[in-house]
């Protein structure tokens, strides 16, 4: 038995598709597969708990977006490991996304396509590395306000946005459900169970002011009174207020800038 094989945890609530994808590793003897996760908040608590060196994790889980996974693990993952997010949505979207340096397979697993991000994964595990981190947490942890991560919306699609396009989220009580508000006028509503965890979760510059809204940082000028002054395009906006449960960690990180 290879004593350096690689650890690998599996995220994903299709059953077709774990065991394909099971079938597929088998011929690979570097891959252990150590366990299988079915929900997103299961799956970090597997992750953090084994420490593998390889994840592969559906883009779409039960509970959460498997960005919001990714998202939630930055804060937590300190050794070396690569993500490969797979999913059966269309080919065209997946090209889309690999332009962001992330890796990705198609659902069902292809043999030949496994192969060659396999042989892509232990070309990067065999390098003289410490402290190694893939793409998509080089990404995360990046302080480029160029930064992406996606987001669903309640029918199904799939949008990749960059920190800087979002000016600040708001929570519509009537719809239960977060919608973004981009620097170039248009608002994207986000599937139902989005919470402003997840939110915050995708960068530092995003803080929740009050139970309804998370800002982007980057566009606060100042706090004046309860409400929040924005740079453009933004500065029309008056909707946002700071309420008192947020208004300190809100100064706190305002003044860290």
């Amino acid at each position: 038995m290879n004593d350096n094989r690689i650890r690998t945890i599996i995220v994903d609530d299709e059953e077709a598709a774990i065991d394909n994808l099971c079938f597929e590793l088998k011929r690979h003897e570097r891959i252990k597969v150590e366990g299988v996760a079915r929900r997103g908040v299961s799956g970090i608590k597997l992750i953090e708990k084994e420490r593998p060196d390889l994840v592969f994790l559906d883009v779409e889980l039960p509970d959460m977006l498997g960005m919001d996974v990714a998202a939630q693990l930055h804060k937590s993952v300190d050794w070396r490991m690569q993500i490969i997010f797979y999913t059966a949505y269309d080919k065209y979207l997946i090209d889309a996304l690999r332009s962001f340096a992330f890796d990705f397979l198609l659902k069902p697993v292809n043999p030949k396509e496994l192969d060659i991000v396999i042989d892509r994964v232990l070309l990067d595990m065999s390098r003289e590395t410490t402290g190694y981190l893939s793409p998509l947490f080089s990404a995360l942890k990046s302080g480029s306000s160029e930064k992406s991560f996606m987001v669903m919306t309640p029918t199904g699609d799939l949008r990749v946005l960059r920190i800087s396009d979002i000016g600040y989220f708001r929570y519509i009580s009537s719809r239960k459900i977060w919608e973004a508000v981009l620097s170039n006028g248009n608002v994207i509503p986000l599937r139902r169970n989005t919470s402003a965890d997840n939110l915050c979760a995708y960068d530092s510059s995003f803080v929740q002011v009050h139970q309804s809204f998370i800002i982007n940082l980057s566009y606060l000028v100042m706090v004046q009174g309860n409400r929040c002054v924005m740079y453009p395009p933004f500065d029309g906006v008056a909707e946002i207020q700071v309420s008192k449960k947020y208004r300190k960690e809100l100064m706190d990180k305002f003044y860290q800038l």
